[in-house]
């Protein structure tokens, strides 16, 4: 998907920083949840609470629940999770910091 495109797919799914409602093809979701993903640091462990604080923030007001998110997050490899302590293993990272 080129960068016009997956503009205006987040436009419609996450306009004003909030998530509204998740696609319901697999590919766009993926895109989506890679957005997300990058509200935590590859790497760094981060406890349930502070995951689900960020994840309710990108929910609120929105038809999907941050429960839902997370665990759409960890079944498509974007985050990890032992023992309540999760850390981001996969989405795209800016290295250029654009």
């Amino acid at each position: 998907m080129d960068d016009r495109r997956r503009a205006a797919l987040l436009r419609t799914f996450v306009p004003d920083g909030r998530l509204v409602r998740l696609p319901a093809k697999r590919a766009r979701r993926v895109l989506v949840l890679e957005y997300l993903a990058q509200s935590f640091e590859p790497g760094r462990q981060i406890p349930e609470r502070e995951v689900d604080a960020v994840l309710r923030a990108w929910c609120a007001g929105g038809e999907v629940d941050h429960v839902t998110v997370r665990r759409y997050l960890v079944d498509e490899g974007l985050l990890s999770r032992d023992h309540g302590v999760y850390w981001r293993t996969g989405g795209w990272v800016d290295v250029l910091g654009a």
